[in-house]
């Protein structure tokens, strides 16, 4: 879990540098209409930050197996309208609950990493593997929509 909270500090200082170096049209511009600008993909890391930290805590205390409840995503990001939202608030809200994971996976107990829960069709994951996929996800994110030029 060290390499895991290790790379979430790192984004949580780095990311909101990467975008300083943009301009105001590369953060807000939809590649196509349907896809989101940088800036939503912002929003949207945080919509999964904020369905995760849920996941992180009931995972360690529900009775196994626990079943997650997925999210629309494009919902979450549309209905937030993170696309007109002042940019800074978005970063300042990444950061946060970021951090507010880091806190969650730093006191997990070694016992409840093995701790299962359903990822629908029955099919059954650890809670260690869920926190390194939370990770694996934003960084998918980053590196290939965020950090790529337009």
């Amino acid at each position: 879990m060290q390499k895991v909270v290790k790379g979430i500090n790192y984004w949580i200082e780095k990311l909101p540098e990467e975008y300083d170096s943009m301009s105001e049209k590369d953060i807000t511009n939809r590649p196509l209409p349907h896809k989101w600008s940088k800036k939503e993909i912002l929003g949207h890391l945080c919509d999964s930050a904020i369905n995760n930290i849920e996941r992180f805590i009931k995972i360690q205390y529900e009775e196994q197996v626990y079943v997650i409840q997925s999210y629309n995503q494009d919902q979450w990001v549309m209905v937030q309208n993170y696309q007109d939202r002042p940019f800074n608030e978005i970063v300042n809200l990444f950061q946060t609950l970021n951090k507010q994971i880091v806190n969650i996976v730093k006191n997990i107990p070694d016992e409840k990493l093995s701790n299962l829960y359903d990822i629908g069709n029955n099919q059954h994951k650890t809670l260690e593997w869920l926190i390194q996929d939370y990770l694996e996800h934003m960084e998918h994110h980053i590196h290939n929509q965020i950090l790529i030029k337009n």
